[in-house]
């Protein structure tokens, strides 16, 4: 199966990018361009690199534009997909961090229900935000948001993160009550992975599978172990594997990279990425 990963790269200067990534030493390949492995869309597209050559699956192809917030990079990433789509017609997409921008999603969006076979839809970060405004959350397939970002999709009043009620501060023991309103009010994909202490997968018929072990304290500090979380998933799904195998999988795939690479205050994603062969090695032995 193709897979497309579409997101951003922190930087104003980085050109809109259609095509292959490679992961070298030094970092992601982009043609001439040369991105460290850092949070965010870096880390996911990284983590993808590695699991598809471990999965023998396609490396994804990659639509990224530079983008610290200000939203221009990420308006060209959604013009350049509405015309590429036909073109590049993926199996999946994964879509990451985007400056959420509903008349541009919903843009994308019709061109995706114009596509002869509709991919199967991934979505992180800014991407699942405005999913979740549209009104289409219930057309994804896979959300993959912590505690925080599951609290905004409960909150059926909420027409953006920055107005999520009271009960994003809850602990994670709220989850299963958060999921079962997200669903009830229709702002949930078919299945959730929430990232936490305990990763869950979740549909509208409830909890599935918890993936709790093992447990690796430190890689709770360390940023873009969700970024990699999500990159496995899509390649599970890319791989045929069925989506809440696949999440159960990616869950436990990024906690044994952790192990195996015992992190310390001071370790970084890039560190951890180094122990992700030999740990997807192992979960799928």
């Amino acid at each position: 199966m193709s897979w497309l990963i579409v997101g951003t790269i922190p930087r104003d200067d980085f050109p809109l990018y259609e095509g292959r990534c490679l992961l070298e030493e030094g970092g992601l390949r982009l043609d001439a361009q040369l991105v460290p492995v850092g949070r965010g869309t870096p880390a996911l597209l990284a983590a993808a690199c590695i699991a598809s050559q471990a999965l023998d699956v396609e490396p994804p192809l990659a639509l990224l534009a530079g983008d610290t917030g200000r939203g221009k990079g990420s308006i060209r990433v959604y013009e350049h997909l509405c015309r590429a789509l036909p073109v590049i017609s993926p199996d999946v997409i994964v879509f990451h961090y985007l400056q959420p921008d509903v008349d541009w999603h919903n843009r994308v969006f019709l061109h995706l229900e114009e596509l002869a076979r509709r991919p199967v839809l991934v979505a992180d970060a800014g991407f699942m935000y405005v999913a979740k405004m549209s009104g289409f959350a219930a057309c994804y397939d896979l959300f993959t948001p912590d505690v925080g970002e599951l609290a905004f999709l409960a909150d059926e009043k909420a027409p953006h993160p920055f107005y999520t009620r009271g009960f994003i501060l809850q602990e994670e023991d709220r989850a299963p009550e958060l999921i079962q309103r997200a669903y009830r009010h229709e702002n949930a994909s078919s299945y959730l992975l929430v990232k936490g202490r305990c990763d869950v997968v979740a549909s509208s018929q409830g909890i599935l599978e918890r993936i709790c072990e093992p447990v690796v304290e430190a890689m709770e500090p360390i940023g873009g172990t969700g970024d990699t979380l999500t990159a496995l998933a899509g390649a599970f799904i890319a791989a045929r594997y069925p989506i809440a195998q696949a999440c159960s999988l990616a869950a436990k795939a990024n906690r044994v990279m952790g192990l195996l690479a015992r992190p310390t205050p001071a370790s970084t994603i890039a560190d951890l990425l180094r122990s992700l062969p030999a740990a997807l090695e192992a979960v799928l032995r």
